[in-house]
């Protein structure tokens, strides 16, 4: 049998840069060596973890000496929870990388002839900015290295159920999170809450291996209109435990205005398949943005930084240079939002959205704003946004896209093409892949503007927007 080869150890290496998901980078001879949970700046021992043929993989043993631009972060959970990589770093040094991730992927990805970019959009609200939290029930929580040394083993562990996020790359493996700061405080209260009154009913947590046990997972949503949906999801329809909890929860909160449950017991968390049923109250929330409301129920996509989405939603208004006369294809268009929010200043805007449900929620998001010149259709879009399509609704003005972080097909492309709108407005989560899709359409459209939005902050997550003109 071989004997496994040993990775090496390095002392005293500085990190001297920002890499992608949220890593940092350094050099070692020919390498590049990606290391999670450092700034540039710092000076650390490394442990190498992978290596390849021209990059390297570490994680840091020691900060020999921290950088100077290196904070404290906020959160207890840090370096253990998955998210909020970038806490360490102060958030003009956070939105000063993000802006450069949008440079470097449009310049050396896309090789594209670009305006001047203009300055990010950092978020005003550095904390409590999302409106939506998921956390799963785990009948044994993750325990890191520390509290097993500390216990002297994991036999020796008093194993405690846990209610909180997955460990990254570990999907049966969930932290126990008492603080999370990126809500408004009232997902600590409510999780903490059930937590206790479960463990104290004797209310079972789920294993995902075993695919047992009664609670599952919570979803928590708040609105900009203060109000509040909670749905909660069991495996089993127990309706005398399902009652207890969710009595307990209703007296404990009462400003929780959508009390909602689901019964899952598939092998896999989503409930986009599964009915929902309403404990109290409503059976949604409503969230405002100018005169617009949005109805968002249990299902439904919504940006999650709603005064970024307002930010980031202005902007794409703004690269649309809507007269009234256009006609606006809106591309991937979810609950119809965008659609919805450039439709006063539109003649006509139709959508095109994956999901059927999402279809409805943009029909009804309409109809709640007496707004009548939007129609919307469901399916995949390189099925739906083909010739005969735009043959039967006319060539648009302007055509808005929005896709998921793979991009846009081949297909889609060559439609939009075919199409020649005068001026096309691309919203990205993912500058490597918008900057793919700008190349292909560079020959016949002239990059004229780009607006980075940060809508997450402590995350390496970035949004952009770009403006292209027909030539």
């Amino acid at each position: 049998m071989s004997k496994k080869k040993q990775l090496p150890e390095f002392q005293n290496i500085t990190i001297t840069g920002i890499a992608a998901e949220g890593k940092a980078i350094t050099r070692i001879d020919d390498y590049v060596v990606f290391v999670p949970w450092v700034v540039p700046g710092d000076v650390v021992n490394l442990k190498i973890t992978k290596k390849k043929h021209n990059y390297m993989e570490g994680t840091a043993t020691d900060i020999v000496s921290p950088s100077p631009m290196r904070i404290e972060p906020r959160c207890q959970h840090f370096g253990k929870c998955g998210g909020c990589k970038w806490q360490i770093l102060p958030y003009e040094k956070q939105i000063e990388y993000k802006h450069q991730q949008v440079v470097d992927a449009l310049t050396h990805i896309g090789k594209l002839n670009l305006p001047r970019i203009s300055p990010i959009k950092g978020s005003a609200k550095i904390y409590a900015y999302r409106n939506k939290l998921e956390f799963t029930f785990s009948e044994q929580r993750w325990y890191s290295w520390e509290e097993i040394e500390a216990a002297g083993g994991i036999d020796k562990i008093n194993k405690q159920p846990g209610l909180g996020f997955h460990i990254s790359n570990n999907f049966d493996k969930v932290l126990d999170i008492e603080t999370c700061y990126l809500q408004d405080d009232i997902n600590n209260r409510i999780r903490n809450e059930i937590r206790q009154f479960a463990l104290n009913n004797n209310l079972s947590f789920f294993n995902l291996r075993s695919q047992t046990g009664f609670l599952r997972n919570i979803i928590i949503r708040t609105s900009n209109t203060q109000q509040l949906m909670l749905i909660v999801v069991m495996t089993t329809d127990d309706k005398d435990k399902r009652e207890l909890l969710l009595s307990h929860i209703a007296n404990e909160f009462p400003e929780i205005t959508s009390l909602l449950y689901v019964i899952n017991g598939k092998a896999n968390d989503t409930i986009t398949d599964l009915p929902v049923y309403v404990f109290k109250g409503n059976d949604h929330i409503i969230e405002q943005m100018e005169d617009l409301q949005f109805k968002v129920g249990p299902k439904s996509f919504y940006q999650t930084n709603t005064d970024q989405a307002y930010e980031l939603y202005k902007v794409a208004r703004q690269f649309a240079e809507l007269t009234g006369d256009e006609l606006v294809f809106d591309l991937y268009t979810g609950t119809g939002t965008i659609a919805n929010f450039v439709a006063h200043q539109a003649k006509k805007v139709i959508g095109i959205e994956y999901v059927p449900e999402a279809i409805e929620d943009a029909k009804v998001n309409s109809a709640i704003n007496n707004i009548d010149n939007t129609l919307f259709y469901a399916g995949d879009m390189k099925d739906i946004l083909n010739q005969e399509f735009i043959d039967r609704h006319g060539r648009p003005d302007v055509i808005i896209t929005d896709p998921p972080r793979a991009g846009m097909h081949q297909d889609v492309i060559d439609a939009i093409l075919y199409a020649k709108p005068k001026r096309i407005v691309y919203v990205s989560c993912n500058p490597a892949t918008q900057a793919r899709d700008l190349a292909l359409l560079e020959a016949e459209y002239e990059i004229t503007a780009v607006q980075p939005v940060d809508m997450f902050p402590h995350t390496h997550h970035v949004e952009n927007v770009v403006q292209l003109k027909k030539r």
